[in-house]
C-alpha cells in the first residue's frame, strides 16, 4: 500500500501552510499533486469562514460561511455540501482516477467535511486506494474513518511552532522515498 502522511495539530498551528509548502516542494520535482485544500477567509482579521479549492484547476468554492442560513451547520458556521461536493470532492475523484496524479493532497478531513456522505465515501476509496495520501487532521476527530487511516499504517505528523517551518522538507522527503521505494 502507498504511504499514507496524516498532518494534524491545534487548530491555527500551521498544518494548512505545512502542506501546501509541502506541495510545492513535490511539484518542483515534477511531480503532479491533485485534490483539496480549504482555507479560512478573514474579513478584518476575523475569521467569517473557509473556500475550498481545487489544487489542480484553482477552482474554488465556499465550504462554510457564517452567513450562510444552511440547515447543516457546524459551531457558527453554515455549511455549503454542495460547493464542497462540487469542488473538493470533484478535485479528490479526479485524482483519484487519473494514473498521471501519484498524490492525493486532503486538507482536511474535519468535522464540516464528514458532513458530506460523498466526502467519506470518497476518502475511503482513496485510503484503499493505491495512491499515496497527504492529509491534514482535525485535531479532535475520531470514529470509523481515522481507524481505517490508523489501519494503512500512516506516518503521523504533528505540527508545532517549534517544527512547522522545517516539516514541509521533512513531509517531502519522506514522501519522495516513498515514491521511489
Amino acid at each position: 500500500m502507498a504511504g499514507r502522511f496524516l498532518i494534524t495539530g491545534l487548530p491555527g498551528v500551521g498544518k494548512t501552510t505545512v502542506l501546501l509548502e509541502t506541495i510545492q516542494i513535490l511539484k518542483a520535482e515534477g511531480l503532479r499533486v491533485g485534490g483539496m485544500v480549504c482555507r479560512e477567509v478573514r474579513v478584518k482579521g476575523v475569521r467569517v469562514g473557509f473556500k475550498v479549492e481545487d489544487l489542480e484547476s484553482g477552482r474554488w468554492g465556499w465550504l462554510a460561511n457564517v452567513e450562510f442560513k444552511t440547515p447543516v451547520k457546524v459551531g457558527k458556521y453554515g455549511v455549503n455540501i454542495e460547493d464542497l461536493e462540487s469542488v473538493g470532492v470533484g478535485a479528490l475523484r479526479r485524482a483519484l482516477l487519473d494514473e498521471k496524479v501519484p498524490i492525493i493532497a486532503l486538507d482536511e478531513i474535519g468535522p464540516m467535511e464528514l458532513k458530506s456522505k460523498l466526502f467519506y465515501e470518497t476518502v475511503v476509496d482513496i485510503v484503499k486506494s493505491p495512491k499515496l495520501l497527504i492529509a491534514v487532521l482535525h485535531h479532535r476527530i475520531g470514529g470509523p474513518l481515522i481507524d481505517l487511516l490508523n489501519s494503512s499504517n500512516p506516518i503521523i505528523v504533528r505540527v508545532s511552532p517549534a517544527n512547522r517551518d522545517t516539516l514541509p522538507k521533512t513531509i517531502a522527503t519522506m514522501v519522495l522515498n516513498t515514491l521511489r521505494a
